[in-house]
């Protein structure tokens, strides 16, 4: 039996085959790219050569595609050899279809990415697969349904440029998005979805709320934090810290420039050297970059002195900043951005510790996002059979074991993603979902057998043998640029007291009550919260301005700031605030209001 999401992903690739047989009817010169299924739906690149396909034109193409639909034309696949392939799209112009053909007879590969073809073997692939429905055929693996009456409900929604294959130096071709689910219900709840989502949409809350900005003289994808978005994020990467150095991390400190032969050594070169920013020294020939990832430094810590198996685990932990060249194209708010703050974890452990630190480490995820209320759920993200990964696949197996090992100990439900995995090794990514539904990577754990093989990392055993620990990565928040991105939507920037830049706002009536103000604020300045982050002193502000009442509590729920104490001459001569929490107001004596606050 077919799987309901096997079904549609089926739905959606026969929505973009049906797309471009209306394309190629209204636009005959039209020239395709690549048309496959993303998350909600589905997407085609095309090419109309001085044309441009507008919003306006989208109802169109839509309609066109409703006809093909409703005259439920059977999907028919067929094969012929490459040869009889590029020969045929030759004669059609279809210039990017011959590319990739091209590209599969050559190398054996579509892909964008450089292979090594003497690990393919070529000559076992002599055809390649078409679909025909109507009078349209194209180049396509399928799956489809049986026919084009079986997609379900759709709708085309956005356009955008896309370099062809994502190489800058291609033709821009025109996307075509459409989303597509089973029935016209689902359909409609995911525009909901949609529109709960732009309102809650991180840059928007992040410029109301002054939590953050850019600036192109600073330069695109470096975010300026403003003093509340600067608490909010000290505050999450304390907490982290907190709840790391409970568990033995002990914070170390990096510089953020290095000599690339440290990322050559670890591997990272081969893979994201073209991610990494290039500094030029004027005092050294030495090739210098930004560092952008943290975990070979600490190795380089690590590897400062020999240890015993009696120190082990030793566990660092630092808040520090990576910087990564991201293709401008991809920049998004704080979700993508080129300077990304880590709370960055690296234990270096026996084989017989990695389970209780890999332990330790879930805990306190899990503590984390139940503080901050999102629920989380496990997944294994494992090596597939490609050539992405470095180190023996005995070690990858090992690895991949035991942490299919600990989440079942752990009882934790989980789901294994192939090739999903880091470089180095496997990794347990928790998925956190958001108010709306939505899911995020977030925190993550990480085994890395590889890196300390290739720096030579070692620790004299009880045996006194010298051997080689494992290296356990983690991080709790991730990028704090990205949390934050999906933290703010989350709470629809109304932030948990306890994280909140501005905790509480003391409004006046009139300057009367101005003394008794400063009393209630004697009181704040003295006040520690301690739960769930320790020595956090309470934040306040005080609006002794001349508006009018009303327009300072429209001010002060605007700015969605938790707790609103009002102070009038009746609150002074009863030794009282008014407390204004969640829209709803109530009488707090000035002896109890401590009490009041540590408990919320």
């Amino acid at each position: 039996m077919v799987k309901n999401k096997d079904r549609i992903h089926a739905m959606r690739h026969s929505l973009a085959h049906i797309m471009a047989a209306a394309i190629k009817e209204l636009w005959p010169e039209a020239k395709f790219g690549v048309g496959p299924v993303i998350d909600d739906g589905f997407y085609y690149d095309i090419d109309l050569g001085d044309k441009a396909i507008t919003e306006d034109d989208l109802p169109q193409i839509e309609s066109k595609m409703k006809e093909l639909i409703k005259a439920d034309l059977a999907f028919e696949q067929f094969d012929v050899s490459i040869d009889e392939a590029i020969k045929k799209e030759n004669e059609n112009n279809q210039t990017y279809k011959v590319e990739l053909l091209q590209d599969l007879k050559n190398k054996g590969t579509t892909s964008v990415n450089d292979v090594d073809s003497s690990t393919l073997d070529v000559s076992k692939i002599d055809s390649v697969s078409y679909y025909r429905c109507g009078n349209f055929e194209d180049l396509c693996r399928g799956p489809h349904v049986e026919s084009t009456g079986k997609v379900g409900a759709f709708k085309l929604h956005k356009l955008a440029g896309a370099y062809w294959r994502g190489n800058e130096t291609k033709p821009m071709l025109q996307r075509v998005y459409g989303v597509a689910f089973s029935n016209q219900k689902e359909l409609d709840e995911y525009f909901e979805l949609m529109s709960e989502a732009e309102k809650r949409d991180h840059r928007k809350l992040g410029q109301e709320l002054e939590l953050f900005t850019f600036s192109d003289l600073v330069g695109s994808g470096l975010p300026l934090f403003k003093p509340k978005g600067a608490t909010l994020r000290s505050l999450l990467g304390r907490y982290s810290q907190q709840l790391r150095q409970e568990r033995g991390f002990e914070e170390v400190w990096i510089p953020h420039v290095t000599k690339v032969d440290l990322y050559k050594q670890s591997g990272h070169w081969d893979k994201f050297g073209d991610e990494l920013f290039i500094v030029k020294s004027q005092e050294t020939s030495d090739d210098l970059a930004l560092k952008p990832m943290n975990c070979p430094h600490h190795a380089q810590i690590y590897a400062s002195q020999m240890h015993s198996y009696r120190d082990l685990p030793i566990k660092y932990m630092e808040n520090t900043t990576v910087y990564r060249d991201e293709k401008s194209g991809e920049l998004h708010g704080l979700s993508r951005v080129r300077s990304i703050t880590m709370d960055d974890s690296h234990a270096f452990a026996t084989p017989s510790q990695v389970e209780s630190v890999v332990t330790e480490l879930v805990e306190a995820a899990q503590e984390l996002y139940q503080v901050l209320g999102m629920d989380l759920s496990l997944r294994l993200s494992f090596r597939d059979n490609s050539s992405n990964y470095l180190g023996e696949e005995s070690l990858w197996d090992e690895a991949q074991l035991s942490l299919e090992s600990i989440a079942k100990k752990q009882k934790l439900k989980y789901i294994i993603e192939a090739g999903e995995a880091a470089f180095y090794g496997p990794k347990l990514d928790f998925m956190a979902v958001d108010a709306i539904g939505r899911e995020w990577q977030l925190a993550t754990v990480q085994l890395d057998f590889i890196q300390p093989q290739r720096f030579g990392l070692e620790y004299v055993s009880e045996d006194g043998s010298r051997q080689t620990p494992v290296m356990v990565h983690a991080a709790l928040l991730g990028s704090f640029e990205r949390f934050l991105s999906v933290y703010i939507e989350h709470t629809n920037g109304r932030f948990p007291f306890w994280v909140a830049p501005d905790q509480v706002r003391i409004l006046t009536v009139n300057e009367d009550v101005l003394g008794y103000v400063e009393k209630v604020t004697e009181l704040f300045s003295k006040m520690v919260l301690s739960r769930p982050l320790k020595n956090n002193q309470l934040r306040f502000s005080v609006d002794d301005s001349n508006q009018s009442l009303g327009k300072k509590i429209h001010q002060a729920e605007t700015e969605k700031i938790p707790i609103i104490l009002i102070v009038g001459p009746k609150d002074e001569k009863s030794q009282e605030v008014s407390v204004r929490k969640d829209g709803k107001d109530q009488k707090v004596e000035l002896s109890k209001l401590e009490e009041f606050l540590l408990s919320i």
